[in-house]
């Protein structure tokens, strides 16, 4: 049975890679708006699971994956900025403090449907202004969740990270692979 990444995003396709090699990519649009009654805690397993479904309907045939990484700080949920600016206004509400990086990963076959979630801290230092100007600059930051990516020059603004780092990039490998294992022993195949 094949294996659909219902994600465009290079960093996911990557890490993929490093579970399994064979998977084909097919993105989803879907409405991507958090309702009130979720947590924001749980927006990006809400998300996911959608992407997965998305996918599965898509592909009856084939086991979905979905995934999606939401950045709090506190209850506020910072998603991709929309202009530098706003990358800039972002990065200054994260400087010097704790944040939360959620990653909500599922999995999905006809009506069947697991996931999970992985939860990172992410303490940055202080930035200065020229520091977030030299980061904006980069061009970095645009599309990411939060207004940074951990894999690229935002990793000069973490001072400390307690968890799945890959969770932060966008794919928590060590648990996905552990549940692609679980899911074939129970009669999938992939």
């Amino acid at each position: 049975m094949q294996l659909i990444l219902a994600s465009g995003s290079p960093r996911r396709q990557e890490l993929l890679r490093l579970v399994t090699p064979d998977f084909l990519v097919q993105p989803v649009n879907i409405d991507e708006s958090i309702p009130d009654t979720i947590a924001p805690e749980d927006a990006s397993t809400y998300l996911a699971r959608k992407k997965a479904q998305a996918a599965a309907r898509q592909f009856p045939d084939s086991i979905a994956l979905g995934a999606d990484t939401t950045v709090l700080l506190g209850n506020q949920i910072l998603g991709k900025p929309r202009t530098p600016e706003h990358a800039a206004e972002m990065l200054r509400l994260l400087s010097g403090k704790t944040h939360k990086v959620i990653t909500g990963v599922a999995l999905a076959e006809r009506e069947h449907m697991e996931s999970f979630c992985t939860k990172t801290l992410v303490t940055f230092y202080p930035l200065s202004e020229a520091e977030i100007r030299q980061y904006v600059a980069t061009g970095e930051p645009l599309d990411k969740a939060g207004s940074y990516g951990i894999q690229g020059y935002g990793a000069l603004l973490a001072e400390r990270i307690e968890g799945d780092y890959y969770g932060i990039v966008g794919l928590p490998i060590a648990p996905l692979a552990r549940m692609l294992r679980t899911w074939n022993e129970k009669g999938g195949s992939i």
